[in-house]
């Protein structure tokens, strides 16, 4: 079974398909399965290499917080477990932000970084304005089930059909995070900022987001762009948060325009 072990967590990790290596990083409380749709669009062009960050999934779940930098060398872990040196590097919300901080601590290891449904953290941040969501007095009554499926509202946008939630909410529903690892996700992200450090890097990034975001609104992406050198910026029409569910065939073309621009510069390397 591929676990790596790193600062007193295992992690576990997969691999994928063949080409190019792309690290994909996945966001609060859900696993390396969430990556699905875009694991099944890539891996026949790409080496896809996957993991569960610590306090999800088949990963460990030790005392936190999880630090985004402690979440980030679980990342750099992974990659030298898989013996590859530079990758494209994709991260989804939570993951959008180890992403970020992974590029910021090793560059030379980055060939390109797709930001998606992500933010820089900190006061710059763009908050969902979720509240009373959460303060409903029948929240703390509900068991597992009803909890992820009382949050999928606010994941996807509306109109997204009914079937492609449901396999997403059959995911989720096998992969249940304990109340540690949530708690320690959450507190490891809620203290970080990338926002005065995004002007030094220097890869190329393309930043993607759902304009029916809402969990990070869509504001987070124009600040990310604005902020990282000659980064892309595509907004998703009729997407929320999850929208390779929301917008399959528009996110994954996204990702091969941005991936394919690149050719060039990987044949000048080679």
């Amino acid at each position: 079974m591929p676990y790596v072990e790193n600062d007193g967590a295992r992690i576990w990790w997969e691999e994928r398909g063949s080409g190019d290596p792309i690290l994909l990083i996945m966001g609060l409380s859900f696993t390396l399965d969430m990556w699905r749709r875009t694991a099944l669009a890539l891996a026949p062009r790409y080496r896809l290499i996957l993991f569960d960050n610590r306090g999800v999934g088949r990963s460990g779940v030790p005392r936190g917080p999880y630090w985004i930098p402690r979440m980030a060398h679980d990342a750099r872990a992974v990659l030298d477990a898989a013996g590859v040196q530079t990758a494209h590097l994709i991260g989804a919300s939570m993951g959008g932000m180890v992403a970020q901080e992974f590029t910021l601590r090793w560059p030379d290891r980055v060939r390109s970084l797709v930001l998606a449904c992500s933010t820089c953290g900190g006061p710059r941040a763009h908050l969902p304005r979720i509240t009373e969501f959460f303060s409903r007095p029948e929240w703390n009554r509900f068991n597992p089930e009803d909890r992820i499926r009382a949050f999928n509202p606010l994941l996807y946008a509306a109109g997204t059909p009914e079937d492609l939630i449901e396999e997403d909410t059959a995911i989720r529903l096998r992969w249940v995070p304990t109340f540690r690892g949530y708690r320690n996700q959450i507190l490891g992200l809620i203290c970080w900022s990338s926002y005065r450090r995004l002007p030094r890097i220097s890869c190329p990034t393309l930043v993607i987001h759902g304009d029916s975001d809402l969990i990070l609104p869509p504001q987070n992406a124009l600040t990310l762009a604005r902020r990282i050198p000659n980064a892309r910026r595509v907004i998703l029409p009729n997407a929320g948060h999850m929208f390779s569910t929301d917008q399959p065939a528009l996110a994954h073309r996204a990702l091969f325009d941005f991936l394919d621009s690149l050719a060039p510069a990987r044949q000048n390397q080679g």
